[in-house]
């Protein structure tokens, strides 16, 4: 699955969010992704949760296109505190 697809995925299926999905290793590897997701549905939600949210966004494409995704969440004012 391109990364492309994955984000859009994950920004039309999860608040406000924002996606920026790369391969994790190499652009020859698609099946190794990363993902750096930014929503404010994660304020105040334990990390895990935040995951499963994610998860949840990707629906069934998680266990039939994608084989690993790295992630990182985080809320807006997370996010912004990082740069």
């Amino acid at each position: 699955m391109k990364p492309e697809a994955v984000a859009e995925l994950i920004e039309s299926n999860l608040e406000d969010a924002d996606a920026t999905v790369t391969h994790a290793r190499d652009e020859h590897d698609e099946d190794h992704l990363a993902a750096t997701v930014v929503s404010p549905a994660f304020d105040g939600v334990p990390l895990v949760q935040q995951h499963q949210q994610v998860y949840d966004a990707l629906g069934d494409h998680m266990t039939t296109d994608i084989h690993a995704l790295e992630l990182s969440t985080y809320t807006p004012e997370e996010y912004d505190d990082l740069e």
